[in-house]
């Protein structure tokens, strides 16, 4: 455990990839093989489900540092990480165990079915005989925020290093669904498991954001265009009779869309296809605000299927007739995938439209019509480009439609977080909405912690503290005086929410300073901008 916390304690002090890669390369020279895999896994996404809810282990800390709740909760919100202000509180910085990482990820998935006065003793032992940085990671592992800024192409270029196996060919291995509990290091790295490579997809490729002008691009008939869905992504797998969904995060939900799961029947053997799972109602899409309505439900009830059916629009072909295809050029690619979708002939299965223009002019005026067309924008494709692995820039970008708009009025704050915990950055925003007697009032709608500059920060961090009219733990409410602009990708009508609309990705775009609160917009103004 100590080396692990070690690595975690380099890899946080750089900023360096090239040191965050050797740190992580010299890892995998010595750690243990189980040790390794367990690494991988973390750093992959890959954690054992939390054993203990964090309010259980604030209460664990305060008693074992013998010191009120409310003031660890106090110091909490001052510290702004609850694993760092853990390992601050115990009061103990000697090592004493020398547990390897390995077992104490295998002692957390035994914790899970334990009581609560069994996970308590251990949390605390263990917090005991850790010294600060190990207790640190250690609490990451159990709330599951695990958060250390290393992608999964640094460590798959430091595994590279040391096991001499292509980077493109470990991001592949490292693909679906495979458990340190059950999996080898070397089986994964070096081995070919048959029942696994049946469901496993390939590494996703991304696009970058369009960074020049169009016409910087070259030109205009040598790229294909087409709309930017606002779903899943996904892949869609069938080999010897089996079919597999998984999604860019690489989760499994084959059981989740079941829609999509019957084009077992369908799909010639050996396909994999690349792209979206977006809601389908009424012969149109919907938003990702639907679609969210049947993301993360243990059951899906035959209500929900029927209120919010699903497609999956494909736009790529990685596996054809059993062999990887990801080498073709993208319009090779394309020309055995639309007469396979014709062929298939389900109405879950439609092909995301591929066009060619003229002119970049053409293209701009095409973009201008992605919200009709329910879309986030365009995708830009180079003829030529083969389907590469991870975020490449040159051959896909993405153009993504201006955001919408708001004024909006600041009406609750809370403390930041990491080297924003003394200051008030998280925001919740309100619209002027009419009230049972017909006064305005602000009614909230959104929260933003981001958009501002440091020195803006400051600056509304002041007005926070001379104007708060109460305090709610953490949370402050402060009278109504500061304009912000936000901006937001989407918007959809939402039960879930006092104002009845729910927007997407909010951030702050500009401060308003030269707007009063009476200047904000009204609730119906932010609705009016739903598409009809």
């Amino acid at each position: 455990m100590r080396k692990f916390a070690k690595l975690i304690e380099e890899l946080d002090a750089t900023t360096k990839t090239n040191r965050k890669v050797g740190a992580l390369a010299d890892y995998f020279r010595n750690a243990s093989d189980e040790d390794k895999i367990w690494t991988i896994a973390i750093l992959s996404h890959r954690r054992p489900p939390r054993p203990v809810n964090t309010t259980l282990l604030r209460q664990y800390a305060a008693e074992l540092a013998e010191i009120p709740l409310w003031l660890f909760e106090d110091s909490y919100h001052i510290v702004g990480d609850l694993a760092e202000s853990i390992a601050l509180v115990i009061p103990n910085d000697v090592m004493i165990s020398d547990k390897s990482l390995a077992g104490i990820l295998e002692e957390l998935i035994i914790l899970k079915a334990k009581s609560e006065a069994e996970k308590k003793s251990y949390v605390q032992q263990r917090w005991m005989q850790l010294d600060y940085y190990s207790r640190f990671v250690f609490t990451k592992l159990l709330t599951g925020g695990f958060r250390i800024g290393i992608s999964q192409k640094l460590m798959t270029k430091a595994l590279s290093q040391v096991t001499d196996v292509p980077e493109d060919e470990l991001a592949y291995r490292l693909m679906g669904d495979w458990s340190p509990s059950t999996t080898s290091f070397d089986e994964l790295i070096f081995g070919r498991n048959e029942q696994a490579y049946v469901s496993k997809p390939y590494p996703f490729y991304l696009a970058y954001a369009l960074e020049n002008e169009l016409h910087e691009l070259g030109d205009v008939t040598e790229w294909a265009v087409e709309h930017k869905w606002d779903g899943i992504r996904g892949q869609v797998i069938f080999r010897k009779g089996e079919l597999f969904i998984w999604t860019r995060g690489d989760e499994l939900v084959t059981d989740k869309y079941p829609e999509i799961a019957d084009l077992v029947n369908s799909l010639p053997d050996g396909t994999v296809l690349d792209g979206e799972i977006l809601p389908f109602m009424e012969g149109q899409i919907g938003t990702f605000n639907d679609l969210q309505t049947r993301i993360g439900r243990k059951n899906l009830s035959k209500s929900i299927l029927k209120k919010v059916p699903v497609i999956f629009r494909a736009y790529d072909l990685l596996e054809y007739e059993g062999k990887d295809v990801r080498n073709l050029k993208y319009v090779q690619r394309r020309e055995l995938l639309e007469p396979m979708v014709l062929e298939v002939n389900h109405p879950v299965l439609q092909l995301s439209h591929q066009m060619t223009f003229n002119s970049w002019e053409d293209v701009a005026s095409e973009r201008e019509l992605a919200r009709e067309k329910r879309s986030e924008g365009l995708m830009m494709k180079r003829n030529d480009s083969p389907y590469r692995v991870g975020r490449k820039k040159g051959d896909w970008w993405k153009w993504k439609t201006d955001p919408l708009t708001i004024d909006a009025v600041l009406t609750y704050a809370m403390r930041g977080h990491g080297r924003r915990t003394n200051l008030f950055t998280d925001y919740t925003f309100g619209l002027w909405a009419p009230n049972e007697e017909g006064d305005l009032e602000l009614v909230t709608f959104a929260k933003a912690y981001s958009g501002l500059t440091d020195k803006e920060f400051s600056q509304v961090d002041a007005i926070i503290k001379k104007t708060t009219l109460e305090r709610f733990g953490p949370v402050r409410s402060v009278e109504p005086t500061l304009v912000f602009e936000l901006a937001f990708e989407g918007i959809a009508f939402s039960n879930r929410h006092k104002s009845g609309v729910a927007v997407r990705f909010p951030r702050i775009l500009r401060w308003r300073k030269d707007k009063t609160i009476e200047d904000a917009n009204t609730l119906d103004d932010l609705k009016a901008l739903i598409p009809k």
